[in-house]
C-alpha cells in the first residue's frame, strides 16, 4: 500500500547546496508537502515506535527536512511517527556518525526496512555517496527488514550497539 514517492514536509533550514530533499524534489522522486494526509507515517525521530515493515501498511511515507539543530522545535504528537534504529551516515556531513541520517538516507532506509529495496537504490543512486549508505547498513538494514514489528525491531537494534 506504501507508494513509492516520499512526501517531504521541508521547513528550508539547511545549506540548499548540500539538501538532499531539494535534490530528489529536482529529480521528481519526492514531493514537498506543507500538509500531512491522512494514512502517512511520519519519520520523527522522537517517537519512541520504531519503523518496521509492519509500518508498509500506510499510504505515504513522510519525512520531515529541518536542521539536526532545530528539530527538538517540531512536535508531531497527533500523528503516527516513527524513528529509524540505529544505522551510521554515509553523507558527506555526518559521514560515520550514528543516527545523523541526511534526509535521502533517512527515507531509503525506511523503505528499504519496509521492503522496497528497489525504491532505496532508486533514490540513493542520484548521491555520489548514496550506495555507500547501504553498504555501510547493510547488515543492519537486512536484518532490520525482516522484523515483523517495532519491538524486534529494538531487539535487533540492541545487536549493533
Amino acid at each position: 500500500m506504501l507508494g513509492d514517492l516520499p512526501l517531504i514536509l521541508y521547513k528550508s533550514e539547511d545549506d540548499p547546496k548540500k539538501c538532499t530533499a531539494r535534490k530528489l524534489r529536482r529529480f521528481k522522486l519526492a514531493v514537498f508537502i506543507s500538509r500531512i494526509p491522512s494514512n502517512s507515517i511520519i519519520l520523527y525521530s522522537d517517537s519512541k515506535v520504531r519503523l518496521s515493515p509492519e509500518d508498509s501498511s500506510y499510504q505515504h511515507l513522510v519525512a520531515i527536512d529541518v536542521s539536526w539543530e532545530n528539530v527538538d522545535n517540531y512536535k508531531f504528537s497527533q500523528y503516527s511517527t516513527r524513528s529509524l534504529p540505529y544505522m551510521l551516515a554515509a553523507n558527506p556531513v555526518n559521514y560515520g556518525k550514528p543516527y545523523k541520517l541526511s534526509t535521502v538516507e533517512a527515507i531509503a532506509a525506511s523503505y528499504y526496512i519496509m521492503g522496497k529495496k528497489d525504491v532505496a537504490v532508486k533514490l540513493l543512486q542520484k548521491f555520489s555517496w548514496g550506495m555507500q549508505f547501504i553498504n555501510l547498513n547493510k547488515n543492519p538494514l537486512d536484518d532490520y527488514s525482516r522484523a515483523k514489528n517495532s519491538n524486534e525491531i529494538q531487539e535487533i537494534e540492541k545487536l549493533y550497539f
